[in-house]
């Protein structure tokens, strides 16, 4: 099954990350097609690493990356400063930090493409 990490910039990513991963298991569409859960992130040898800081999305078969890059974007807007989100699967890292529909649309054939 895909597996897709989701990373944050920004001023509080701590707090960020935890209302992410709560708006992406109150949206059905997300929570019916993937197992959601927070890790910490890895680290380099030598770095101290963070409590939780990554969002880890186990998907179903017909889980739509579509879907989530645009439930990604809608919380974005909801959010004072508009933290960057990084997605990652496989090789391919993406970062969704416009509500460009063109750009979201190039954002989740890279995706796709993995």
């Amino acid at each position: 099954m895909p597996e897709y990490r989701i990373l944050l910039d920004g001023d509080a990513p701590g707090r960020d990350l935890h209302q992410l991963a709560q708006w992406l298991r109150q949206n059905t569409a997300i929570r019916t097609g993937a197992a959601i859960t927070l890790r910490p992130a890895p680290t380099a040898e030598g770095e101290m690493g963070a409590a939780l800081d990554v969002i880890a999305l186990i998907t179903e078969t017909g889980f739509s990356i579509a879907n989530l890059v645009l439930v990604i974007s809608t919380w974005r807007r909801t959010r004072p400063s508009a933290p960057a989100v990084v997605i990652e699967r496989g090789g391919v890292r993406v970062t969704v930090d416009s509500d460009d529909q063109a750009e979201i649309t190039r954002l989740v054939r890279m995706l796709e493409s993995e």
